[in-house]
């Protein structure tokens, strides 16, 4: 009788900061640590950027995970950064898959299994996204409206969350996608090593905010597909919201959103138009110098203090 191998190991990676994920982890940790009948073995990773070493997520983790694998980064080194450390040390394990994950969230039965199953029907896919839904935290309560089931393109190098803001009644539950949002997304290490730039996964120059974009665009440059699947379900507490893809929209949804996460997703979007300007064809550079222009116009008028960042995409380049 032939006796059946090790399962496969996939690495689920989390990055913790201060009271700002604290508060979210007796909600967050059993969920996920639920998913372990998932076909695979399971290996939870997670980088703390807070400042200080012993903070209450460091105390809520050693206190009723201790088994799992918690490093301190020393500083807040970032979004790109904390997760290429978990990758590189997913490689180490000789992972098959990882799944970023924002700890902001609660993870619905089986997340982690229909994913793996979808991934693992098509060898073309790069990544998969869960279907995310907002979640109400402060009052607890799981909501019908989308948060993202993925990254879609648009011209002029333009992402955008499909579904985001939308009544949730299936309309995207299979649909094809540039890649997942940085707040939960499978990925096929295989794929992350034909992508990554350096020694790097997701852009390091990139804070916080529209590395995943950049992360997505590149899994599609060398040739591999993404999708959503309704049948993995997740609710997020999400931070910095919009709603909408018009230029109301836009112009709205920046009233909610802080400046620092502003001048992040300013300078990060032109890293992008810069870094893969040579992949558009004559339409796609039009596209983008159009949309770089609006955005000079508006910050000019409206917040021009991220003028600034012009200066700092200098420096970078």
């Amino acid at each position: 009788m032939n006796t059946p191998g090790p399962k496969k190991l996939l690495v689920v990676g989390f990055i913790l900061y201060r009271e700002f994920t604290a508060k979210y982890l007796p909600y967050f940790l059993p969920g996920l640590t639920a998913q372990a009948d998932c076909g695979r073995e399971l290996k939870i990773l997670a980088v703390d950027n807070s400042e200080d070493e012993d903070n209450e997520n460091a105390k809520y983790l050693k206190k009723n995970y201790p088994d799992m694998e918690l490093k301190w980064a020393g500083k807040n080194i970032g979004f790109a950064r904390a997760y290429n450390r978990m990758i590189r040390r997913a490689k180490e394990l000789k992972a098959e898959y990882f799944f970023a994950l924002n700890p902001d969230m609660a993870l619905e039965a089986d997340v982690i299994k229909n994913m793996v199953s979808l991934i693992e029907s098509d060898e073309r896919l790069g990544a998969v996204s869960p279907k995310v839904r907002r979640w109400d935290f402060l009052n607890n309560k799981k909501t019908d409206f989308l948060d993202t089931c993925g990254i879609v393109l648009r011209p002029g190098l333009r992402f955008i969350d499909l579904g985001q803001g939308e009544t949730d009644r299936g309309q995207h539950d299979n649909a094809a996608v540039l890649g997942p949002s940085g707040a939960a997304g499978l990925y096929r290490l295989a794929a992350l090593e034909k992508t990554k730039e350096g020694d790097d996964y997701f852009d390091a120059r990139m804070f916080m905010y529209k590395e995943d974009c950049d992360l997505a665009y590149r899994l599609r440059l060398a040739g591999y597909t993404s999708k959503c699947t309704g049948r993995a379900m997740i609710y997020h507490d999400r931070t910095a919201a919009g709603q909408g893809a018009g230029a109301l929209a836009v112009a709205l949804n920046r009233k909610r959103k802080s400046r620092r996460v502003k001048e992040w997703s300013f300078l990060n979007q032109h890293i992008i138009f810069l870094k893969h300007w040579r992949t558009l064809n004559l339409t796609g550079k039009l596209a983008v110098i159009w949309h770089a222009f609006k955005m000079f116009v508006y910050v000019l008028l409206f917040e021009r203090y991220l003028l600034k960042q012009y200066g700092e995409l200098i420096k970078l380049k």
